[in-house]
């Protein structure tokens, strides 16, 4: 285990994942409480406090984001799944009978004509169109960012766990002194 820095800091910070400030675990109290700017028990108390609201306030962020990821991911895979069916029946002059959403649970019928043009919906009210091969290497390279994104997402909360886990033993044996 690491030990306090010699400047005092509660945290020791060093940045780990996605810049969250490492909480270094204190393996001598008795030195530590002897360096600058740690005064008090309640100095001390009150530092390692605003780390823990800090990590908090990452820890929604980081579950807003795994959650926004874990929805999207299926929707890019959906899409992709639709533009390689309509890959396959670019070639033919039947057309294409399919429904789409047109709100929550109401989908509506639709005959599609053999195409090799789609429209994608990017967001922010963005609808552009593209070929068909072009749209798909654009969703497979959005696919491929998500998941990274996500993996690292999950690697970045158990992190920021390990450091809840810390701050909250510090704190723990501070209140206990």
């Amino acid at each position: 285990m690491a030990t306090a820095n010699e400047g005092g800091g509660v945290a020791g910070i060093t940045k780990g994942h996605l810049s969250i400030p490492e909480a270094v675990f204190v393996e001598d109290v008795d030195s530590f409480m002897k360096n600058s700017g740690n005064e008090t028990a309640d100095v001390v108390l009150k530092r390692l406090d605003e780390q823990y609201q800090k990590y908090k306030f990452m820890e929604l962020n980081l579950c807003q984001k795994k959650r926004r990821l874990k929805n999207q991911i299926p929707e890019i895979k959906q899409t992709l799944e639709i533009l390689k069916h309509m890959q396959k029946k670019k070639g033919t002059t039947e057309p294409m009978e399919t429904r789409f959403l047109l709100v929550d649970n109401l989908y509506c019928k639709a005959s599609v004509p053999p195409t090799d043009k789609v429209c994608l919906w990017l967001g922010a009210n963005v609808m552009l169109e593209y070929d068909i091969d072009d749209a798909q290497a654009l969703l497979e390279k959005n696919l491929s960012a998500a998941t990274r994104s996500l993996e690292s997402t999950e690697e970045d909360l158990d992190f920021l766990r390990d450091q809840f886990t810390t701050t909250e033993i510090w704190l723990g044996f501070i209140t206990g002194m």
